[in-house]
C-alpha cells in the first residue's frame, strides 16, 4: 500500500503538470525518464527520490516545497474535510478552467472573479 506522503506528492505533481498544460510524456522527457514512471509517481505507486523530485520541480517551474503544501492539513483532517481542494484540482475539467482563467489578462480576470463571487453568493 502506498504511503500517504507519496500519494500526496504524486497528486501535487499531477496537478502542477495539468496546470502547466504538460503531458506525462513531455515531463518525462524533461526529467530524462519514461512516461510510465511519471504515471507511477502521480499515483503514489512509486516513491520519488529527492534528486528526481528536484528535477521534476525544475521542469514544472516550482520549488520542491510545492509538492508538500497541504500535507499537514490533510493529515490533521484525517484525509477528510480540507481535502476538497485536492479533489477539485484532480478533476480535469476544473484544471482546464483554472488554466483558462490564468490565461485571461489580469484586469479582466479580476472582474470575472468578482462576477463569479456575486453569482455564487459567497461574497
Amino acid at each position: 500500500m502506498a504511503h500517504r506522503v507519496d500519494v500526496h506528492v504524486g497528486k501535487r505533481i499531477r496537478q502542477r503538470r495539468w496546470l502547466a498544460g504538460m503531458t506525462q510524456q513531455t515531463l518525462a522527457e524533461l526529467v530524462g525518464i519514461k512516461f510510465q514512471q511519471i504515471q507511477k509517481y502521480e499515483t503514489g505507486t512509486n516513491r520519488v527520490s529527492a534528486s528526481r523530485l528536484w528535477d521534476i520541480a525544475d521542469a514544472l517551474g516550482v520549488k520542491v516545497a510545492y509538492f508538500f503544501e497541504g500535507l499537514e492539513e490533510e493529515t490533521a483532517s484525517g484525509g477528510e474535510g480540507k481535502e476538497a481542494p485536492l479533489d477539485v484540482l484532480g478533476d480535469k475539467e476544473a484544471m482546464d478552467l483554472i488554466r483558462s482563467y490564468y490565461a485571461i489578462p489580469e484586469d479582466q480576470r479580476r472582474r470575472l472573479f468578482e462576477l463569479a463571487r456575486v453569482l455564487s453568493d459567497v461574497a
